[in-house]
C-alpha cells in the first residue's frame, strides 16, 4: 500500500483556524498511552541508547500518519540528529535532518529579540504606545492604549489577520502567489473585531509581529530582513536562515509541504508566497540553526541582563495552567522543569523548538503535515510527538517515569 493511500484516513480536512499558529503548550498528551506506539520501561532503557530511543519515538510519529519528519536533540555536548519518512510522497525521496525548513512562528522570536536589543539601546521604549513610532498605521485612541509590551506578549487585544485572509481553502490557493504589504496586514487586523481591551488578557494575534517588524523598521531606517541579519543571523553564522520575501521557492534541499485536500489527496504548499507572514511568520531554517540561535538567546548572547529577564517574564496562557508566553519566547512546564521556545505552523510545514531553562537539553522537530487534527480532540499523530519532545527535552527515564504516574 503506497504511503498516500496509508494517509487517507486523514480526510475530509476540518477547516479551522489558519495561518501561523498559536504557541499553547504541546505536551499535554505527554503522558497519555496509546496502542499506536512503542512504550518503554525503565529497565528497557537502561538496556537501550537516548539515541535510540528518541529515533523509535520519531518512527512512532511517522507510524502514526506523519509523512516525514526531522529532529536535533542536543543533550549537553552530545547533538543527535534523525529523520523519518519521506520528503516527497510521490517519489519516495527520504527526509533528512539536514533540510531547510519553514519555520513560522518561530521567526517571532527572531523579532522580539530584535526589537528587545534596541530597547537596551534605548531607541524603544517597551510600555510605551505603539502610537508614539507607527502614528500613521495605527493612529488615534488605539495607538495610544497598545504598548510595544502588548504587541511581544500578545496581550494587545488586536484582531488576528490570517483570520480575515486564510479562511477557506480557495483562500489558500489565492494567496498562494499573492503578495501583501505589512500595511495591508495591518490594515486586516485592525478591521476585525477586538479580542479584549488593551492589555486585559493574553491573545495570540499575528497582527502584534506585523507591528513589531514594522516598528523595527522605523526606528532604525532599515529592512527588518537587514537589521535581523546584521544582528543575529550573520554573527551567530546562522547561514541557512533567511527571510524569503516574495521568492516563492524555498532553496536549497527541502520538504514538500502537505495538506490533506477534501478530495482524500495530500496537496503540496511548499512553494508559496510568505509575504503573508513576513515579520509573523516568514523565516526559512533548519534545525541545527534554530537550535544555535535559542541556545544563544537564552544563554545571554544575544540580550543584556535586564532585557532577558523582560523576555522571560510571562503572561499565563489561559488555555493551559502549565503554559505562558513570555516576549516573544513561550513557556511550558514539564515533569523535568520549565522549557522555553516556540512552535511554528504553515500550510504543510510545522516546526516545535523547545529548551531547558538551565541549557542543559534543547530540541527543534521539523514535520512535512498538517491540518490533520480535529481540535481539541487527541490525535495519535500529536500523543507521539508529545511523547518525543519530552524525552528528549528531559530524558527516557524521567518521561516513563511520567507516564506511570
Amino acid at each position: 500500500m503506497s504511503l498516500r493511500s496509508r494517509l487517507s484516513w486523514l480526510v475530509p480536512l476540518l477547516w479551522v483556524g489558519c495561518g501561523t499558529e498559536a504557541t499553547e503548550s504541546q505536551f499535554q498528551d505527554t503522558v497519555a498511552s496509546s496502542s499506536h506506539s512503542e512504550t518503554f520501561s525503565v529497565e528497557d532503557l537502561s538496556r537501550v541508547s537516548t539515541e535510540g530511543v528518541l529515533q523509535q519515538l520519531l518512527e512512532a510519529e511517522h507510524a502514526a500518519g506523519m509523512p516525514g519528519a526531522f529532529a536535533e536533540v542536543w543533550d549537553g555536548t552530545q547533538v543527535w540528529r534523525g529523520a523519518v519518512g519521506v520528503a516527497d510522497v510521490d517519489t519516495g525521496r527520504p527526509m533528512q535532518p539536514g533540510f531547510r525548513h519553514r519555520v513560522g512562528s518561530l521567526t517571532k522570536t527572531f523579532v522580539a529579540t530584535t526589537v528587545l536589543q534596541l530597547v537596551g539601546e534605548q531607541r524603544i521604549q517597551l510600555d510605551a504606545p505603539i502610537g508614539a513610532y507607527l502614528p500613521d498605521v495605527v493612529p488615534g485612541a488605539l495607538g495610544g492604549r497598545v504598548t510595544v509590551r502588548m504587541l511581544l506578549n500578545h496581550t494587545s487585544g488586536l484582531g488576528d489577520y490570517p483570520d480575515a485572509i486564510l479562511v477557506t481553502p480557495e483562500d489558500f490557493e489565492a494567496v498562494r502567489s499573492r503578495t501583501f504589504t505589512p500595511r495591508e496586514l495591518v490594515a486586516h487586523g485592525l478591521a476585525l473585531p477586538p479580542t479584549d481591551v488593551p492589555g486585559a488578557r493574553y491573545s495570540y494575534s499575528n497582527t502584534n509581529y506585523i507591528l513589531a517588524g514594522l516598528l523595527i523598521e522605523r526606528v532604525t531606517g532599515r529592512s527588518l530582513e537587514d537589521v535581523v541579519a546584521r544582528r543575529i543571523l550573520w554573527p551567530l553564522g546562522l547561514h541557512d536562515t533567511y527571510f524569503p520575501g516574495t521568492r516563492m521557492h524555498v532553496r536549497g534541499a527541502h520538504s514538500k509541504a502537505y495538506v490533506p485536500w477534501a478530495d482524500g489527496t495530500l496537496r503540496d504548499f511548499s512553494v508559496y508566497n510568505m509575504s503573508w507572514g513576513w515579520a509573523a511568520g516568514a523565516l526559512v531554517s533548519t534545525t541545527r540553526d534554530i537550535n544555535r540561535f535559542y541556545q544563544a538567546l537564552l544563554a545571554g548572547r544575544l540580550l543584556a541582563p535586564a532585557q532577558l529577564a523582560e523576555m522571560l517574564t510571562p503572561v499565563r496562557n489561559p488555555n493551559d495552567p502549565a503554559a505562558g508566553y513570555g516576549l516573544g519566547l513561550s513557556y511550558s512546564m514539564l515533569p523535568c522543569g520549565p522549557v522555553w521556545g516556540h512552535t511554528g505552523g504553515l500550510l504543510g510545514h510545522r516546526t516545535f523548538t523547545f529548551h531547558r531553562a538551565d541549557g542543559s537539553r534543547r530540541v527543534t522537530l521539523a514535520e512535512n503535515l498538517t491540518r490533520y487534527e480535529t481540535p481539541g480532540q487527541p490525535h495519535p499523530i500529536n500523543k507521539a510527538r508529545s511523547k518525543f519532545m519530552v524525552t528528549a527535552l528531559c530524558g527516557p527515564a524521567v518521561a516513563v517515569s511520567s507516564a506511570g504516574e
